[in-house]
């Protein structure tokens, strides 16, 4: 029997995703059980397996992992591409490492962003045709994604983007449930507000910096509405172990990966930019701290610091 490690943190950041998972089964129907069969399955066994050779016990957060996992892809990718994603997060981007705490990067991103580019073509194939499967895909399903027809100069609904009625991944269409999540894992103090807030801030000001030089590719603001960067802003970004460890870190560390975020989804080949810009942050999340620290222990020296006399040589 596998006995997990409590981490009650985790268990809340799960609470504030059933909202979400049932509301994309409601979209795109029992796919959406499969897949998640599929990737916690693979996704404990995996850990187990480290953990079995370390006489360890399976972290709870490996089950966040998983449910991220899961959401983070559109509901036709076939079932074994989600099998070899999860369990080269789990392996590669934790194990490796030497389990949980120990990882730089967040491993569900490093396992979708390894799939993304291992399984390019497959996967823009898997936003759409799922036909009538889930009770609400009868009218979304065989459109383009918001971001696709942004980027084709098309007006996208605001009400599609807000509740949710359009394509996309599982989890990332339903904005009103993302925001309520968002505020539950704030309340309850599981996520970092400054990294979720500093995230929004910094993508927005960088999407309004390249409208107003008029970058010719760029998108318009309901573009932040669209596609996983909101789902990621609070779910992904906030991710305490391959995040900043100091809390004025955290407004660096957000911004920065709004901001690269934009920019790699405005100029860049790859329609979504989230998942590399959160790993482009987590490479950069301790020298953001030792940035950081230098700064706090310089200001209290200059501070105390004696005044030079007036004229004096």
């Amino acid at each position: 029997m596998i006995k997990f490690l409590k981490q009650p943190m985790m268990r809340k950041v799960l609470i504030a995703l059933a909202p979400i998972y049932l509301f994309s089964i409601w979209m795109y129907g029992l796919r959406v059980v499969a897949a998640a069969v599929v990737v916690f399955v693979c996704g404990i066994a995996t850990e187990w397996l480290f953990e079995r050779k370390r006489q360890g016990k399976v972290s709870e957060a490996v089950l966040v992992s998983c449910a991220l996992f899961a959401l983070a892809f559109p509901p036709k990718t076939p079932l074994w591409i989600l099998a070899v994603g999860i369990i080269f997060a789990v392996a590669m981007a934790k194990g490796v490492y030497g389990g949980f705490g120990r990882n730089i990067f967040n491993p569900a991103i490093a396992g979708r962003a390894f799939v993304y580019i291992s399984f390019a073509i497959v996967l823009s194939r898997a936003y759409t045709g799922f036909g009538n499967f889930g009770i609400g895909a009868v009218d979304v399903l065989s459109s383009a994604t918001p971001l696709a027809q942004m980027r084709a100069g098309a007006k996208v609904p605001l009400s599609s983007l807000v509740f949710g009625l359009r394509p996309g991944a599982l989890g990332e269409s339903m904005t009103l449930l993302i925001v309520l999540a968002g505020v539950y894992l704030i309340l309850t103090k599981t996520a970092s507000w400054k990294i979720i807030v500093s995230t929004l801030v910094g993508g927005a000001v960088t999407n309004l910096i390249l409208l107003a030089v008029g970058a010719a590719k760029a998108l318009p603001m309901e573009s932040l509405l669209a596609g996983s960067f909101l789902f990621m802003s609070v779910f992904m970004a906030t991710d305490p172990v391959s995040a900043p460890k100091r809390q004025q870190s955290h407004y660096v560390y957000g911004a920065l990966i709004g901001a690269t975020a934009v920019l790699i989804r405005t100029f860049s080949a790859f329609p979504e930019g989230t998942s590399f810009a959160i790993l482009f942050g987590n490479t950069f999340a301790n020298l953001i701290d030792i940035a950081v620290d230098s700064l706090v222990k310089k200001a209290p020296a200059q501070a105390k610091a004696p005044a030079k006399p007036e004229g004096g040589a």
